[in-house]
């Protein structure tokens, strides 16, 4: 009965772990960009009282073994890369990716990160930045004169700028895929960094190479699906109330049991 106990809270410790990730995803679903994640559990180890195939008498072996778990521990919480939906907003360096890739940015201590959101804008010296003011590094070398009466960025990246009735072309966009995004590192301000977990840095035009297009006036908004997490938080909150209720369970047959001895 103390293993019922102790298996128990380790449900109930998943179950908290697993509303956590739940109420995140919640909380960032009207966030530029955002990838929604998902708890991932395994079971704990087992006694095992007797193994399959052990001998029962007169060359006979039992079927089945009789194992006892000690419940359940969260292991991972993966980032789910599918598309968001698609929103036009109208402003001209607002770029959404249809498609596999990331942008990449400059952090101050001068490292690259990732990201999905495209809201970006012009600083005081044309260059393009996030919302938060970090240089987009995929548009190196592109620097956008303020007098210019048109920006346009093509599916594949080609910045062409207007000014006076003349076009010209300013640079191109690059982007940037992992072969496994879900192995990204976390960093909030809906950036990741690339670990040896996500492999090695891609980069390519976009249109090429399993790059996805970009799309100019738009941005892809959060995959939280409002009614999806909603039903997981019915089984989170329904899981932690039935291992509760064998904790109670546990408790009881205890106090049963030590009445007995008594």
């Amino acid at each position: 009965m103390l293993r019922a106990l102790y298996s128990s809270a380790a449900g109930m410790q998943s179950q908290q772990m697993n509303l956590d990730v739940i109420a995140n995803n919640l909380a960032n679903v009207n966030t530029t960009g955002f990838k929604k994640a998902k708890i991932e559990f395994q079971d704990l180890l087992y006694q095992t009282n007797r193994s399959a195939g052990a001998e029962s008498g007169a060359g006979n072996q039992v079927p089945t073994s009789l194992q006892i778990g000690h419940g359940a521990r969260a292991v991972s919480t993966a980032k789910i890369f599918t598309a968001g939906e698609i929103t036009n907003t109208g402003e001209r360096l607002d770029l959404a990716i249809h498609g596999n890739g990331f942008f990449k940015v400059t952090l101050p201590d001068g490292t690259n990160a990732f990201t999905r959101d495209g809201g970006f804008k012009l600083n005081s010296t044309g260059n393009i930045v996030s919302s938060d003011g970090l240089p987009v590094t995929s548009f190196a070398g592109v620097t956008i004169n303020p007098e210019a009466t048109n920006v346009s960025i093509s599916a594949s990246g080609v910045v062409s700028l207007t000014q006076n009735g003349t076009t010209t072309t300013a640079g191109s966009l690059v982007l940037s895929r992992f072969a496994n995004p879900a192995g990204l590192e976390n960093l909030g301000g809906n950036l990741y960094r690339e670990t040896p977990a996500s492999g090695t840095e891609q980069t390519g035009e976009p249109g090429n190479a399993g790059m996805g297009s970009v799309q100019q006036g738009y941005l892809e908004l959060s995959n939280v699906k409002v009614v999806e997490e909603m039903v997981n938080l019915i089984k989170a909150q329904r899981a932690y109330e039935i291992n509760s209720k064998a904790i109670q369970a546990a408790d009881e047959m205890m106090s049963m049991s030590n009445r007995l001895r008594g």
